[in-house]
């Protein structure tokens, strides 16, 4: 990753690892669900899931590019939060292009809407199979249970 000169490599390592959990969290886990009447259901750690110990690879190999100066900072630096963070959505998309090919296993074709946070529950239901094709179609005209108050 461009980091620029590194004042401590070891931060820089440790916040690259940090911001990809957390964005493996907002783009698999982390969903806020809200009633129609504005009742905000998941408010705790047994609702609202973010990444643990066991959510993140066992092998993470993180390297930093050398010789990568930033002149207009401070001692060369460059801001490291952002990029790994949403280096995080090439899980999403993996799961994405997973689902694509199961769906083409069971015969089933055609563009497929998957919103994030990609949850376990958003990826069975984009697998169709006898199981799935029991639970009716979303009545659009039915309040949302995703509103924001």
């Amino acid at each position: 990753m461009d980091v620029g000169n590194s004042i401590n490599p070891a931060i820089d390592i440790g916040q690259i690892e940090g911001g990809f959990a957390q964005g493996l969290g907002l783009f698999t886990l982390e969903e806020t669900v809200v009633s129609p009447k504005g009742f905000m259901f998941s408010r705790g750690p047994g609702t609202y899931k973010i990444p643990s110990f066991s959510d993140i690879p066992m092998e993470f190999n993180v390297a930093l590019l050398r010789s990568a100066p930033n002149d207009k900072a401070v001692y060369s630096s460059k801001a490291i939060g952002e990029p790994p963070l949403f280096l995080a959505s090439s899980v999403f998309f993996a799961i994405k292009d997973a689902i694509t090919a199961a769906r083409a296993d069971a015969g089933v074709t055609g563009v497929f809407r998957l919103d994030s946070p990609a949850t376990v529950e958003r990826i069975r239901m984009a697998c169709p199979d006898q199981l799935t094709r029991q639970v009716p179609p979303v009545d659009v005209k039915a309040p949302s249970w995703s509103v924001r108050p």
